[in-house]
């Protein structure tokens, strides 16, 4: 009885498939081409680190996520059925309903909550083909429109057996998959690249282990988590978030070490640090505007949300604040803060919100040194003490401009930049494969002409 399933779009992508020339496969069940299944519900016994890395399924598609929670590893073996595999494909079956990943080796044996469908393909077809099966167009539709739930959205792994899958010829199933698996492998070579890159940069710095730094400023005789700070430090804030003893502890530690200190405020590192106004947005088709990206999305290989900023109707703010180009680095400052990237090349033209602060380097190099030293745990803390507002956290582009940068020795500070470029060319690498096999998907195996 629900009307979703009925609705027009979901009609037609049933057309497109069965017009196929193709022997139509049930996606899961009996004769499907993977096994579906989820997890039931668990207990979460959460603690502080270290523990057992635990990832929700709003980190389904980032690039390379951070544990979302620890869970206590005081059972062995207690969370293995939750546990993912390389090569399997992951489906958001709650809340948000439809998003799509496949694990890689980033995220190989990461223990991932109930709320995810796990599929495994069959040796019919390759895992890669599903997976561009179900990022395409019609397949996202499908299974949109499959959900239930009044209030929190739902699909099962029941629901997948009603969707048939067009299964082309060997060749062409195998040629959409190879491309899709050398996608994956392109992102978590960059994952490694960045991993390397920071790493270089926290043995030249000599920065402990986040959790075996010593605050000192914490006073224990209170019984509550308390410390005090002199009326000459105030430095005119009264939040009790700004004098956060973590941040103030990587600050010493940054100012005692070898090397010079710099800020991202200095013109040196920094040409520029833009943070647009506020504005009503006028969205409109694709085609007719450009790709705008919310700060939520600013972690993943394919922040396109649908919405076109309208060109008419923005154009110079566009021009002025709003164009993302290659090599920016882009730091959400609204509601999540601290969440960085670097802009890739397929980036570059598309807009992005208010919510997020461009950072224009220097130079390519230097946005790439930049990002490698604010992607760390360190410097998430010394952006995140600036946070101010009672409902709403915010950090404004002064804020910014006050983050302390270290600054190691030229050569290696071009190497460890040079690192993060090589990473962010992979990843653009990695979306043109992708979109090369939906578009082959598309066009050869549904007949259409759209990407």
């Amino acid at each position: 009885m629900d009307a979703s399933v009925f609705n027009i779009e979901a009609r037609q992508a049933r057309e497109v498939i069965s017009g196929c020339p193709w022997r139509k496969v049930p996606l899961a069940g009996v004769g499907g081409l993977t096994e579906a299944y989820h997890r039931p519900r668990f207990k979460r016994p959460y603690v502080d680190k270290p523990g057992i890395p635990f990832y929700q399924p709003s980190q389904l598609n980032d690039l390379s996520p951070t544990p979302a929670r620890f869970l206590s590893g005081f059972k062995p073996n207690e969370f293995d059925p939750l546990r993912v595999k390389k090569n399997q494909i992951l489906l958001t079956c709650s809340g948000t309903v439809g998003e799509v990943s496949m694990v890689g080796n980033t995220l190989d044996g990461a223990v991932f909550s109930h709320d995810l469908i796990r599929m495994n393909a069959s040796k019919e077809v390759g895992a890669g083909y599903i997976y561009t099966f179900l990022r395409s167009s019609i397949g996202h539709c499908l299974l949109t429109t499959s959900n239930y739930g009044a209030v929190i959205q739902h699909i099962e792994p029941e629901h997948l057996y009603e969707i048939q899958v067009p299964v082309p010829s060997e060749e062409l199933v195998d040629r959409i998959s190879d491309m899709i698996l050398q996608s994956f492998k392109y992102r978590d070579e960059s994952n490694s690249l960045i991993s390397e890159a920071q790493s270089k940069l926290i043995k030249a710095i000599n920065l402990p282990e986040l959790s075996n730094i010593k605050l000192s400023l914490y006073k224990t005789e209170a019984g509550v988590l308390n410390w005090t700070v002199s009326p000459r430090n105030l430095d005119e804030r009264l939040d009790g978030s700004y004098f956060n003893p973590l941040a103030n502890a990587i600050e010493s530690l940054l100012v005692k070490s070898s090397h010079s200190i710099s800020s991202l405020g200095d013109k040196k590192l920094v040409n520029e640090i833009i943070l647009p106004g506020r504005f009503k947005r006028i969205y409109v088709e694709d085609g007719f505007g450009v790709p705008f990206l919310g700060g939520k999305e600013l972690g993943t290989l394919d922040p396109r949300t649908g919405k076109n900023l309208s060109l008419q109707g923005h154009g110079p703010r566009i021009k002025d604040q709003l164009t993302i180009h290659q090599n920016q680095v882009m730091i959400t400052c609204s509601g999540t803060i601290g969440k960085v990237a670097i802009a890739p090349r397929h980036w570059e033209g598309w807009t992005s919100s208010q919510h997020v602060i461009r950072l224009q380097p220097s130079s390519s190099v230097i946005g790439g040194y930049l990002y490698a030293w604010l992607s760390t745990d360190y410097a998430k803390e010394l952006i995140k003490r600036f946070t101010y507002g009672a409902v709403v956290d915010e950090v404004d582009a002064t804020h910014i401009g006050g983050v302390l940068v270290p600054l190691v020795d030229e050569p290696l500070m071009a190497q460890i930049g040079e690192l993060v470029l090589a990473a962010n060319d992979k990843r653009a690498e990695a979306f043109e494969l992708e979109q090369a096999a939906l578009n082959i998907f598309n066009k050869e195996v549904l007949g259409l002409s759209f990407n």
